[in-house]
C-alpha cells in the first residue's frame, strides 16, 4: 500500500474517494502535521500506486470487508493501536464502516461529502435501476470493462472534466431530476463537460499529478468498489440498523451532488439518530463535491478542532 505521510503524534488516516489518490489530501497532510498529528493518506486498494491485490484482484476482492480490513492492517503496519479515520466520497463509507466494525480501534471518524448510511432494506443496485434507470452512473459502472474505456482514454482530460464538473462552480451534465445519468450509448465523461476554465482551487499541475499517478494503471480496481455494492449489502446483514458509536464529524459542500440528491438534506438532519456522538454537521456554502480540496482552510480548521476535542 502506497502512503503519503507527514508529522508526528496521534494517527489520523485520510481516505480518498473516486477517482482520486492520496493527493486529494495534500492540504490536510501538512496542516495536520503542523497541528501535532501523524497524518497518513494511502492510495487505497486498486487505486494509483497501490494498485490491485496480488494476481490482479477479482471483483469480489473489493468488498467493504476488504476495504476496512486494509484500514486496520495499515494501522498495524504503522504500529498504532488506535486512530481517527477521515474519508471523502468513497473513502467516507470506508471510514464510517471501519468505525462501525472496529470501535475498539477507531477513536473518531470524520466523513466528508457522504454521510453514514445504515444498511437498507434491499440491495441498492436493483433499487437504483428501478428508480433512476440503467444510465445512473453507479448502475452504469456495474458492467466490467465498460466504464474503463472512456476513463482511461485520456487521463488528463478525465481528471480535468471529472474534478471541474463536480466542483461548486462546475456545470455537471444531468439526466432525470438533475441526477448524473449517462445517456444511452454514451460514456461517463459525457456527463462531465470540458470546462472553459479550471475552478480556482484546481491547477494544471494538480491535473498532471493525478494523471501521472494513474499512468499505465487500470480503472478496474476503483470501479470494482461500485461493483460490490450489492455484495456489501449481503455481507453486512449482521450490522443492519447498527449505529456508529464513536465521536464523529460530518462536512460537505452545499453544492455537492450528494447533498442535493433527493432526500439527502433530510437524511443529514437525522444523522445523529444513527451516529449519536455526531458533532454539528458543517455545510460549506458554494462548495461542491471535492470538499477538502475546494475549502482546505475551513476543512482543516474543523478537523483539527474535532481532533483536539478528542484529546
Amino acid at each position: 500500500m502506497h502512503i503519503a505521510e507527514a508529522g508526528e503524534g496521534p494517527l489520523v488516516l485520510l481516505l480518498h474517494g473516486f477517482p482520486e489518490s492520496w493527493y486529494s489530501w495534500r492540504h490536510q497532510l501538512t496542516a495536520l502535521a503542523r497541528a501535532g498529528f501523524h497524518a497518513v493518506a494511502p492510495d487505497q486498494r486498486g487505486y494509483a500506486r497501490t494498485g490491485p491485490p496480488p494476481g490482479g484482484g477479482a471483483v469480489g476482492d473489493y468488498t467493504i470487508l476488504h476495504l476496512t480490513g486494509d484500514v486496520i492492517a495499515l494501522m498495524d503496519a504503522l504500529g498504532e493501536e488506535r486512530a481517527v479515520v477521515a474519508g471523502h466520497d468513497w473513502g467516507a463509507p470506508v471510514a464510517w464502516h471501519a468505525a462501525l466494525f472496529r470501535p475498539d480501534r477507531i477513536r473518531g471518524v470524520v466523513g466528508l461529502s457522504v454521510p453514514y448510511r445504515p444498511r437498507g432494506s434491499a440491495p441498492p443496485i436493483p433499487a437504483m435501476r428501478a428508480g433512476i434507470g440503467d444510465g445512473f452512473y453507479m448502475v452504469y459502472f456495474q458492467a466490467p470493462g465498460v466504464a474503463e474505456v472512456g476513463l482511461e482514454r485520456d487521463l488528463e482530460a478525465t481528471f480535468r472534466r471529472v474534478l471541474s464538473s463536480a466542483s461548486g462552480t462546475g456545470e455537471p451534465g444531468a439526466g432525470r431530476g438533475g441526477l448524473p445519468v449517462v445517456p444511452p450509448g454514451g460514456e461517463f465523461l459525457d456527463i462531465c463537460p470540458e470546462p472553459d476554465r479550471l475552478p480556482s482551487w484546481l491547477t494544471e499541475a494538480d491535473i498532471a499529478a493525478f494523471a501521472a499517478q494513474y499512468a499505465g494503471r487500470s480503472f478496474s480496481g476503483p470501479l470494482n468498489w461500485y461493483r460490490n455494492l450489492d455484495r456489501n449489502w449481503e455481507l453486512t446483514g449482521a450490522w443492519h440498523h447498527a449505529p456508529v458509536l464513536v465521536p464523529a464529524l460530518y462536512l460537505a459542500g452545499e453544492q455537492d451532488l450528494v447533498v442535493r440528491f433527493p432526500g439527502a438534506r433530510e437524511g443529514i438532519g437525522q444523522l445523529a439518530r444513527v451516529v449519536p456522538q455526531l458533532r454539528e454537521p458543517v455545510l460549506l456554502p458554494g462548495c461542491g463535491h471535492w470538499t477538502q480540496q475546494e475549502r482546505p482552510e475551513e476543512v482543516n480548521a474543523a478537523m483539527i478542532g474535532f481532533l483536539r476535542e478528542l484529546g
